[in-house]
């Protein structure tokens, strides 16, 4: 799904960011099996996973505040302590993630154009 006039850095962005609205359901949905103790270990350790791939993809991209966000998120699932300060901050991470999609989403469809001569610019 290219548009026409986008570099390839912003394809590669977009072919990445359109992957994520699933992953985020994923996300929430295993947020939400945490926060009901419905999850067991292996179910945390995939999400963290899940979590660590996509920093590692966002940052290859150059989407730093999905990366930095997603970096977070995974730090956080792994670490002990409380359970409801692990599910609340998983679920304020999640509202973080999209709105920092949005913000990206609106990056990569944008077409530049050269500010003096109000040309595209390649």
């Amino acid at each position: 799904m290219s548009k026409p006039n986008l570099t390839g850095a912003q394809q590669a962005q977009l072919a990445f960011l359109e992957t994520l609205p699933s992953r985020f359901e994923r996300i929430h949905r295993q947020i939400e099996e945490i926060a009901g103790l419905r999850a067991d270990d292996s179910q945390i350790r995939g999400l963290c996973r899940l979590l660590d791939e996509c920093r590692n993809q966002a940052s290859t991209l150059n989407l730093g505040p999905l990366g930095d966000t997603f970096g977070m998120m995974s730090m956080l699932a792994r670490r002990g302590g409380g359970l409801q300060m692990k599910v609340r901050g998983l679920r304020e991470g999640l509202v973080s993630l999209k709105a920092n999609f949005d913000g990206a989403m609106r990056a990569a469809t944008r077409i530049d154009t050269d500010p003096k001569s109000g040309h595209l610019s390649r």
